[in-house]
């Protein structure tokens, strides 16, 4: 085989550098495609980078604690005979680049706000480079959540659409205005926006909340919406976890929401302190935990979850429903009203674009290709 790099990987369009957390293997260990290689955590979250080839490990470039920026060789994996001098001279040259890369460094794109419906909404677009771009994508998040939810995924599928990742009413930099905060309030203000925007049909993916607004939104505007991807969807599960809910709302400081932000993940190593702290100052933001209160009592009702499972059977737009294997949020399966094709990955909790980003992002992109 010829010499392959191991780079830190790019997990979100903000992100720009990366922490070597632990290596899980040796140099000169035999890996496998697919295995679990190196810890690297960022400032939003911890992550596990994969192998991509098989071979022998036969350099690491980073130590454990270093930083190293997004596209930074961090490891050279190559057949075990591979001459010496060959695998200094590959290091030399990728340090090269990356001098020169690190001279040259392009920002990531900011969100932009705007006035929709009466109400400010903040989102994030990446434009497909694509000369001929297909349908453009919505991105919807899950309660609590903002546009940055999304962070590994966006620029994935905007290969050839453009992609949009907007803050729901009372998350984020939107309006803490949510009216009566129902979801039928959440979904209006969306097909404002989208007009704002100028997006006459759109494919909508929609995280847990997030997607109970999707649904919505392809109710009201059967023609706009061309599809819809749902990833852990509150109206199809046996039960949502209102304990999750009310801790969520009711926490103040970092260690109070912990405990509930950890069942949001199959494994709770994956949350981070600056995850926590992000969350708790978003909550701290003038009139933000009072929309969340209300929206936790409107639009994620026992009550109004029931109401949209009972009008499933009137989305006509092909769907995709995507559940992970360990929700402790949305638990259970009520599907019987879904037409769609269901997928459940078996790694899985409540974030699943998070935690199986790649295998969310090639389910989703398969689908929209239709």
């Amino acid at each position: 085989m010829s010499l392959h790099a191991i780079l830190v990987p790019k997990w979100g369009l903000a992100m720009e550098e990366g922490t070597i957390a632990k290596w899980q293997v040796e140099q000169g260990a035999e890996i496998k495609s697919g295995m679990e290689i190196v810890d690297i955590e960022t400032s939003k979250i911890a992550n596990v980078l994969e192998a991509t080839v098989s071979g022998t490990l036969r350099a690491l470039t980073a130590d454990e604690g270093e930083v190293k920026r997004v596209g930074n060789l961090i490891a050279v994996v190559s057949d075990a005979d591979e001459d010496d001098a060959a695998i200094e001279a590959f290091i030399a040259e990728y340090k090269e680049r990356e001098a020169l890369e690190a001279a040259n460094i392009v920002a990531a794109p900011e969100p932009e706000t705007i006035e929709a419906g009466g109400k400010r909404v903040r989102f994030m677009k990446v434009a497909s480079a694509a000369e001929d771009a297909e349908t453009p994508l919505i991105m919807l998040h899950g309660f609590g959540g903002d546009h940055a939810n999304w962070m590994f995924n966006q620029a994935d599928l905007a290969q050839v659409r453009d992609t949009y990742a907007v803050d729901l009413l009372g998350h984020g930099g939107s309006s803490k205005d949510v009216g009566d905060g129902t979801l039928d309030t959440l979904a209006d203000t969306i097909l404002a926006w989208a007009d704002a925007v100028g997006l006459d049909t759109f494919h909508i993916a929609g995280h847990s909340m997030g997607s109970a607004v999707a649904q919505v939104v392809a109710l009201k505007a059967p023609d706009k919406v061309k599809s819809l991807a749902l990833l852990c969807p509150p109206a199809f599960g046996e039960a949502l976890n209102h304990e999750y809910i009310e801790g969520f709302v009711s926490a103040q400081r970092r260690k109070a929401i912990q405990p509930f932000v950890e069942m949001l993940f199959a494994d709770s190593a994956l949350v981070t302190r600056e995850m926590l702290d992000d969350l708790i100052a978003a909550k701290r933001v003038d009139g933000a935990n009072d929309a969340l209160q209300k929206i936790a009592d409107n639009a994620l009702s026992d009550a109004a979850l029931a109401d949209l499972r009972s009008k499933a059977s009137g989305v006509t737009a092909p769907a995709l429903a995507v559940f992970g294997e360990k929700d402790q949020i949305v638990t259970g399966r009520n599907i019987g009203g879904f037409g769609g094709k269901v997928e459940t990955l078996p790694n899985s909790g409540h974030m699943p674009h998070l935690e199986s980003a790649a295998a969310v992002n090639a389910l989703v992109a398969d689908f929209l290709a239709g």
